[in-house]
């Protein structure tokens, strides 16, 4: 039975967190959803403590934070180093968010805030022709970032795109390593709840319409599948 590691990197607020879970709990609900019979470990990657070997582990996934990977604090060097181990051990491995960012980073690519300001709400990316991964040509996923992947690693291939997020997913030449920028894990309602929590920092019409968009369909179950099917080894 498959056993996926999420490495928690982040933390939901005391306000949302009763009503929506931690990162890895929306994580869980996004992997049974897709899977049952995969099972779940979380590991913290922000309270200092030692991390697993990843050549142990069945599979890894590491979840968003509101940290950025360029961001002077100790425990990010660590994180890359775990990344890469993983990476060069070819341990199936997916990030989501600031995963997406420290997978990049760790091999070579550079993440920093783009110029384009705040995405969120549920922005489409187009899917890259026989990318292998994901099916179809377009996906709709909530999402909620400043920071981008600006240029991938030199191992990397990109599967999905917009005009806002040019590499909002990669997967990597080792066939088992793959990250997105969007949030499969979230519900609606949370994508929501964090579009009012940029107010202030987004501009007000950015804020609406990112709201008003959360009201059309998105295919969250649909790259939770291939996440959790990546992961798991399963086609």
């Amino acid at each position: 039975m498959p056993r996926i590691t999420i490495l928690e990197t982040g933390l939901v607020g005391p306000k949302y967190r009763e009503r929506h879970g931690t990162y890895p709990q929306m994580f869980a609900r996004m992997i049974a959803a897709a899977d049952t019979s995969i099972s779940t470990d979380v590991v913290s990657g922000i309270n200092g403590g030692p991390l697993p070997d990843p050549a142990a582990l069945d599979a890894i996934l590491i979840t968003g934070s509101p940290a950025g990977v360029y961001d002077d604090v100790d425990w990010i060097a660590p994180l890359e180093d775990f990344v890469r181990t993983a990476h060069d051990s070819n341990i199936p491995m997916a990030g989501v968010c600031f995963g997406h960012q420290l997978i990049a980073q760790a091999l070579g690519g550079t993440v920093r805030k783009s110029d384009k300001g705040w995405g969120l709400g549920r922005h489409v990316y187009r899917l890259a022709p026989d990318n292998g991964l994901i099916e179809g040509e377009t996906i709709a996923v909530a999402c909620s970032h400043q920071d981008q992947v600006i240029t991938p690693p030199a191992s990397a291939r990109t599967i999905m795109s917009s005009e806002f997020t040019p590499h909002a997913g990669l997967l990597y030449a080792n066939g088992t390593t793959m990250s997105v920028q969007p949030h499969p894990e979230f519900s609606a309602d949370y994508a929501d709840a964090l579009c009012d929590l940029r107010r202030g920092r987004a501009p007000d019409e950015v804020v609406e319409a990112a709201k008003a968009s959360l009201a059309e369909p998105l295919d969250h179950a649909r790259l939770g599948g291939v996440i959790a099917r990546f992961l798991a080894g399963r086609d």
